[in-house]
This record gives structure tokens, sequence and C-alpha cells, in this order.
């Protein structure tokens, strides 16, 4: 199927294999091998939340009888056709080995994307994914279990507790002072670290639950928030875009105080919706900390506080 891409490239037609043709071709070839068993779809193509476009990828599992006749011959993936790029984790230096599974990460030529996974079969139970984004598209032995309807609950949001809610505020404004601090010194990538991680972090996981409580726990925001705009209003949006920012010292207090700024109006939000305690006092002096900072001169020995 991949050589009748090439011809279509070659005529100038649209490049990209439809689903239709690459689910073909994967329930071809683990039909036609007899060591493949089973074969199942994870990932976003079995999420029913998950708007589909030409970049998803197909996150397919063989479960398979004899792991190491693949192992053994790398160039049986060719079938899918020419690659930019391969990766195989488990044979990677830089990460940890898994023992049972096996994986091909790869993009092809004509910018299908597949991640598959070998797994032995007998560990087929283990091996099937907890989160409930999973189909079943062969079982030639009937071996597996029920599946469920696939569904992303698995990754509703979970409401916390006043100590969690407690402690994301700590480390928010903790850490704002760590970035205000390498913004004052000028020292630009320690600034830019704190503002990734962990400030970001908790701005994300209090909007998280900000939409979790405004909609009792039953969505997801997805993977790095990527849903989040569904749910947020228009200024709650803004800021969270203006909290990213370019190299720059000035843009870079802006996205600090737009982050700020946001995560006050979602923190008073979430308390307000669970019933619990917000330190407002607290956050009044540490915004006064970072406003003093941000017009300190370079050379001061004093903090007029």
């Amino acid at each position: 199927m991949w050589k009748e891409t090439a011809t279509r490239i070659d005529r100038g037609d649209p490049v990209v294999r439809t689903e239709e043709e690459m689910m073909k071709l994967l329930y071809q070839t683990a039909a036609e091998n007899e060591r493949i068993r089973a074969m199942l779809l994870e990932g976003s193509r079995t999420n029913p939340q998950a708007p589909p476009d030409i970049l998803q990828d197909y996150d397919i599992a063989y479960l398979v009888t004899d792991m190491q006749w693949f192992l053994d011959r790398p160039q049986w993936i060719d079938v899918f056709g020419p690659r930019m790029i391969l990766q195989t984790p488990e044979n990677m230096a830089m990460f940890p080995p898994h023992m049972e599974w096996f994986s091909y990460l790869m993009i092809l030529c004509d910018g299908v994307k597949i991640d598959l996974t070998l797994a032995p079969v007998e560990r087929a139970r283990e091996y099937i994914p907890e989160d409930g984004l999973v189909e079943i598209l062969m079982d030639k032995d009937l071996v597996l279990p029920p599946i469920p309807k696939a569904s992303d609950e698995y990754y509703w949001t979970e409401l916390p507790s006043q100590d969690f809610f407690d402690d994301c505020c700590n480390e928010f404004w903790l850490v704002a002072t760590y970035v205000a601090k390498g913004l004052w010194r000028e020292e630009i990538l320690f600034a830019k670290a704190h503002m990734h991680d962990p400030l970001r972090t908790m701005l994300l996981k209090m909007l998280e639950w900000q939409v979790g409580a405004e909609t009792d726990a039953s969505v997801s925001i997805g993977k790095c928030g990527k849903y989040l705009r569904r749910y947020l209003q228009t200024d709650d949006w803004h800021d969270l875009l203006s909290s990213y920012s370019d190299a720059a010292i000035d843009s870079t207090w802006d996205a600090l105080f737009a982050s700020c700024r946001l995560f006050r109006r979602s923190a008073a939000k979430t308390a307000a919706y669970l019933g619990y305690d917000y330190p407002k006092e607290n956050e009044e002096q540490l915004l006064h900390y970072l406003q003093t900072l941000r017009s300190l001169p370079s050379d001061a020995v004093d903090l007029p506080l």
C-alpha cells in the first residue's frame, strides 16, 4: 500500500493515507502474521472527546506469541512504508528498557505516525491499559477479557483536598519569588526554568481543579491542558496565553504578573466552589514583594518593603 502512496506523490495527488487505508494495512498485517494473535487500538482514536485530525497517531498494540521473531527481524515494519524517523525506546541507552513490551515510534514519509507496541499475548491482561482508551480490533483466539466502551473517564479531574489546595497555593507563590529573583538579577534561564516548572505546573493544576469544580469533575482537560480553552472564560484564556513570553526580561515580568492574576482568580473560584479557605492576606504581601523587585534598581542594597 505504501507503494501506492509513492505513486500518488508522483502524480501530485494528496499524500497522507486515509484512516481507512491505514487501518486496513494495520489490520491486514496482523491478520496475515500467525505470530500476531490480537490487535488493540489505543489513545486518542478511541476517545470520543478527542477531535479527529490528520495528525492523530495510530496507537496500535500487537499481542504476539514470539517476541524474539520480530526483534530479530527489524525490517518487518517496512510493510508500513518508508520512514522519516524511527525510535525504539527499549533499544536506547537514554531510556530504561521495559522487559516485557517493545515499541516502534515511527513517522512515515507520507506524514502518518504510528506508535506500535509488541507485547507477549500471554501477558495480555497485564498489558491492556488501565485508562479505558482501548478497543479490541482483533482477537484470533478469543482470549481477551471484555473491555468497556472506550472513555476518557480515567483522566477526569480529581478534586483536591484542602491540604492539596493549600500546598498548590503555597508552591505557586513561593516559586513566583524565585522567578522574580532571577529576573531582577537578569538570570533569564533561571527565571524561565522556574516559570515553566513548577510555577506553570501549579497554575495549570489550579485551572484543572477550577474546571473540575465547575463541571462536577466530569471532564478531562487533556494532556498538557490542551482542552482548557473549551472551559475557560475569555479573560482567563487571555491571561493564560499572556503567561507565555519571549526571552526578554520585561516581557517575562509581564508574563509572571499575568500568571499571578490568573492564579488568584482561579484559586478564588476553586476555593468558593469547594468551600475551602484561601489565604488572600499572604497573596497581597507576596504581590507587593514581586512588584517591589520589578521596580528595584539593579544596584540596590536594601529592600523598601
